[in-house]
């Protein structure tokens, strides 16, 4: 990550200028859903600016909405959060400040900064007005402080019904900016909360709680997205007028948006609902969750991070950048291994029945530190059909009749017929090897292949992106937007020398692509993968 971005400007002046001794920052996420790629970003942008400046960065759980909130996202979360790889100082959580942020709405009250109003929420909308139309006061914004005060006592104790009444910041109807026109500061929720219980029927809303939270854990730099840059007008507001010692500051950077993709819980919510992705950790999706399962890297997610960089610029990241991170950390750091995801048989008619060689190969092309594994070479194999269809005649010499190719890290064949069955699909291709040592294939064509004999089932789920426009949130409708073709599922077979490959593990499928293997279905034996990314190789794409 650039470290001269404009945030590391401020805290090196608000540093030389002695206005904080200690830096500290903090990741503040709602419990209503799992983490995304955005969510690490701003995890990644508190943390390291804290780590940096030898400050603490706190974990605070927004949990002011009890009607959202749930303890398997807060579990989820920091779940998440140990993967990645942060060691957070300190985890809060908003309701642990419920009591000192209703005083504080208490002494806006008697400052005659706040009133209890009974308009509706269709008539708070109305009244308020729009960008174009100035707002008008609610009848009820010049209640007496003294009737303010019971009644928001008696919202507390619980007198009143949901919607009936709300606490309402007293500040201007007429300002340009509409969240200050009289924002809700309270409202009403007979709804069990997750810490609390029902030791509350009334809740802050996020704008009033966030700033009071931040400055009672003595934040000093408080970073979030740009969309909550008109909030910073409400922000700085209330701690102005509220007896409070600390001062916090708000920074905005631009939200992260990846093309293909969305980030928002809600909408992934809806897509769950419809049952367009079955979970949250659906691998078609950019919660940490769903890249895990794909097969992501923490260190990967962390680089992406890193080099999309904190500006003020609003832009789509390129999903190119992504895949490029996760392709880096797998290239260097994991073995090699042959799949075959589109199996035909090929018969070496010159190789007895009964003969095997073992073929002791490298697990790595470079770092030998891996280790070597067994292969084994004998009269059947399986290759994959896409070497012998030809797809694109301007950039492929597949191979046909008397051709002679190569099979990786043994010897050469040639294709001698083909038997089809009565619709004309290939059954198996018969062949002769040219069994024969150090032999010349500099200018052959080499292809991969598995032993029958030493093959093992396998499962291939092969992943697109989910959706079919650059900026599915712009579009009218985002289910219409669906790519039908996200996910395709293959059988085929892995060589034998994953029988004991464990859950997480992670392979280049040589001329395939990168997978992890996802779960060993107990019932077929199929090992099942998940396609993390191809190869830069447009050909092997044609599997997808």
């Amino acid at each position: 990550m650039n470290t001269n971005n404009f945030i590391r400007k401020v805290i090196k002046k608000d540093l030389n200028k002695k206005k904080y001794f200690k830096i500290k920052t903090r990741f503040a996420p709602e419990p209503n859903g799992y983490l995304h790629l955005g969510h690490a970003k701003s995890l990644y942008i508190n943390y390291n600016i804290a780590k940096d400046f030898n400050g603490k960065c706190n974990i605070r759980f927004d949990d002011s909405n009890p009607s959202k909130i749930k303890k398997k996202y807060i579990k989820s979360i920091k779940k998440d959060i140990k993967w990645l790889g942060f060691k957070i100082d300190n985890v809060c959580y908003t309701s642990n400040y419920f009591l000192k942020i209703y005083n504080y709405a208490v002494e806006l009250i008697k400052k005659k900064l706040a009133y209890v109003d009974e308009l509706n929420s269709k008539e708070i909308k109305k009244y308020r007005g729009t960008l174009k139309t100035i707002g008008k006061n609610s009848p009820y914004r010049n209640r007496s402080v003294n009737d303010n005060l019971k009644l928001f006592k008696e919202m507390k104790e619980g007198k009143f019904k949901e919607g009936k009444m709300c606490l309402r910041a007293k500040i201007n109807m007429l300002s340009p900016i509409m969240i200050m026109r009289d924002p809700i500061l309270y409202r009403i929720k007979y709804k069990e909360h997750i810490k609390t219980g029902n030791e509350w029927c009334i809740y802050p809303m996020y704008d009033f709680s966030h700033c009071i939270s931040d400055a009672l854990e003595k934040i000093t730099h408080s970073i979030c997205t740009l969309e909550f840059m008109d909030n910073k007008n409400l922000y700085n507001w209330i701690l102005k007028n509220i007896t409070i010692k600390n001062k916090p500051k708000q920074y905005e950077f631009s939200r992260l948006n990846v093309e293909y993709n969305i980030m928002s819980k809600r909408y992934i919510n809806k897509l769950i609902n419809k049952k367009i992705i079955k979970k949250w950790d659906d691998p078609r999706i950019l919660t940490i969750t769903g890249l895990k399962k794909r097969g992501y890297t923490p260190f990967s997610i962390m680089d992406f991070c890193s080099r999309t960089g904190v500006t003020k610029q609003n832009n789509i990241i390129e999903m190119s950048l992504l895949e490029n991170c996760i392709k880096n950390d797998l290239n260097k750091n994991f073995p090699r291994a042959m799949a075959i995801i589109n199996p035909i048989k090929i018969i070496l008619e010159n190789i007895p029945d009964g003969y095997e060689e073992r073929l002791i190969i490298n697990n790595h092309p470079i770092n030998k530190n891996m280790g070597k594994r067994k292969i084994y070479f004998n009269r059947e194999i399986y290759i994959d059909k896409y070497d012998f269809i030809n797809i694109n005649k301007n950039k492929y010499n597949h191979p046909i009749i008397g051709n002679e190719i190569r099979l990786k890290n043994a010897y050469n064949i040639i294709i001698k017929y083909i038997i089809k069955n009565k619709d004309g699909v290939i059954k198996k291709i018969i062949c002769t090897c040219k069994h024969e040592k150090n032999q010349n294939y500099k200018y052959i064509k080499i292809i991969h292949w598995i032993s029958v004999l030493h093959s093992i089932p396998a499962k291939f789920y092969l992943y697109k992106r989910l959706f079919n426009k650059i900026n599915p949130l712009k579009e009218k409708k985002l289910i219409n937007n669906i790519n039908k073709k996200s996910l395709i599922i293959k059988n085929g077979f892995v060589e034998e020398s994953l029988k004991t490959a464990k859950i997480g593990n992670k392979y280049q499928f040589e001329r395939e692509g990168y997978y992890c293997l996802d779960k060993i279905d107990n019932k077929s034996n199929n090992l099942i993968f998940n396609l993390i990314t191809n190869l830069n190789n447009k050909y092997r794409n044609k599997n997808i």
